[in-house]
């Protein structure tokens, strides 16, 4: 009950930490193509919000601001608490890149300060359309000759004039892409452009293969009102659909000059937690590569040392497109378990750079890991001796009431061992159609002892149950038969992270 009070006071903390006083700003895009708007949003969380009286920002003047006010109320073991949200919205537009500054928030109160936050003001390559034209669908590519293993930028623009009148989304259909990887970036990006609207979707591309290839068509159908089958009501229209056809783009993919792991222009970085542990206790070597370029096909491969387990998270690679340029970010970590020193080796990748048509090297160094040996507990010997002493003057006790009994006994009771055997060969009988299944399901839910590490090891920081189960684990694998495992409780204790 102690343990319970606890878990609601804390709780009831929680809640009231997360809606306490405080004040967070946002902008809807930290890059935007020129002459488009930026809106920045401030949000305060308490019941009186104070903000400041802002008429530009930066060199950009305010062209509009709007605010609103939210209330949420929660109820926590029958406390109710109220939360009032207030938000300031104000639309920009930068002509150059800039940073918003920090304002002063005044929260019932105490003054906040916002963070400031960078914007990047980019040129667009959308197309113009004809003249007269309602709408247009186009491909450009950000280069028509690659090497095998470079990654380019290919971006589909659908651009229509203003007044177009939908009665549907249009029917995206996107390019053919035969002899590339392909991943396409975030959302499509909406904005204006010399008097026209303009919708673009950019994907990056990573030649597989030698070859000449093509990228495309793209294809839309566009919905557009058809005035003349309106109901009588003027509500209700049917569509004429147009099917709109991108133009095609020749690329050339040649061999790599060289042979590489990576083709870019890239950085590594390595680290280890520590150099020194406890036997089995992990060590952690977290590695991250970043640079322009892909590394979305990128894999790095596994460790395999002696008398030591290695696990491994999976990658976390991210890729974006700045200035028509692909950045990546690529960070992967390994934990080593052991029981004894031990070196975890140098890696070295190869990496093309087609901008200089050099060939560069990253690597990993080694780490020398030195390892502290853990004693078990020893048990002291007279106890064992007294232990021995008592079961042997057990055991003679019992062989002499034994052979003191009654004979008379004996003969009463071996009818009854009789009965007993004939009626346990009964039971056996009337059961031995199901013996075959429970021992097939005990089998089926046998809990290995490597399944086990896998599954809990990544939830070893978590709770010290955990780890000492770990510890418990990584011994009995290791061969140590004084290991006793509960497996009740190491099946409760896999479940919650299943």
């Amino acid at each position: 009950m102690q343990n319970l009070g606890k878990l609601i006071l804390l709780s009831i903390a929680i809640v009231q930490f997360a809606w306490s006083a405080s004040v967070e700003a946002t902008v809807s895009n930290s890059q935007v193509v020129q002459g488009n708007p930026v809106q920045l949003k401030i949000t305060a969380t308490g019941d009186q919000t104070v903000f400041p009286d802002i008429q530009k920002i930066g060199d950009a003047r305010i062209l509009g601001q709007s605010r609103s006010s939210s209330t949420s109320i929660t109820s926590v073991n029958g406390k109710s608490s109220r939360q009032n949200r207030t938000t300031l919205l104000l639309s920009f537009i930068p002509e150059q890149n800039m940073t918003i500054p920090s304002y002063a928030v005044v929260v019932d109160g105490t003054t906040h300060q916002t963070k400031p936050i960078k914007i990047a003001v980019v040129q667009s390559t959308a197309p113009k359309m004809q003249n007269n034209a309602k709408f247009s669908l186009q491909i450009h590519a950000e280069k028509s000759e690659v090497t095998v293993g470079e990654s380019f930028v290919a971006t589909v623009y659908f651009l229509f004039a203003d007044g177009l009148r939908l009665v549907d989304n249009p029917r995206y259909e996107k390019p053919a892409f035969e002899g590339f990887f392909v991943k396409e970036i975030q959302e499509p990006k909406t904005y204006r452009k010399d008097n026209q609207n303009v919708q673009e979707i950019r994907y990056i591309l990573t030649a597989k293969q030698e070859g000449n290839y093509t990228i495309g068509p793209a294809r839309v159908d566009i919905p557009e009102q058809d005035s003349n089958t309106k109901d009588p009501f003027g509500i209700f229209m049917n569509a004429e659909w147009t099917k709109v056809t991108s133009n095609m783009i020749p690329i050339k993919v040649m061999a790599a000059p060289q042979s590489s792991d990576l083709i870019g222009a890239f950085t590594l970085q390595s680290s280890a937690d520590t150099h020194e542990v406890k036997a089995n206790k992990p060590v952690n070597l977290t590695i991250k590569i970043e640079g322009e370029g892909s590394l979305e096909t990128f894999e790095m491969p596994p460790y395999d040392i002696d008398d030591v387990t290695v696990y491994s998270n999976d990658a976390n690679v991210q890729t974006d497109v700045a200035n028509h340029s692909i950045k990546s970010s690529y960070t992967k970590s390994f934990a080593f378990i052991g029981d004894h020193d031990f070196t975890i080796p140098s890696r070295e990748f190869s990496v093309y750079n087609p901008k200089t048509k050099r060939l560069e090297k990253l690597q990993i160094p080694s780490y020398e890991i030195k390892v502290k040996s853990v004693k078990p507990p020893q048990t002291p010997k007279e106890n064992t001796i007294l232990d021995a002493g008592a079961q042997k003057e057990n055991s003679i006790g019992d062989k002499t009431q034994i052979k003191h009994k009654d004979q008379n006994e004996f003969i009463v009771s071996w009818w009854m061992l009789i009965v007993s055997f004939v009626f346990g060969l009964a039971v056996m009988y009337v059961l031995s159609a199901g013996l075959p299944k429970w021992k097939y399901a005990a089998g089926k839910n046998s809990l290995k002892t490597s399944e086990a590490l896998k599954i809990l090891y990544p939830h070893i920081s978590k709770s010290a149950e955990v780890e000492e189960m770990v510890r418990k684990l990584y011994a009995k694998k290791n061969g140590d038969k004084n290991i006793q495992i509960d497996r009740k409780v190491l099946k409760e204790m896999m479940e919650q992270f299943i």
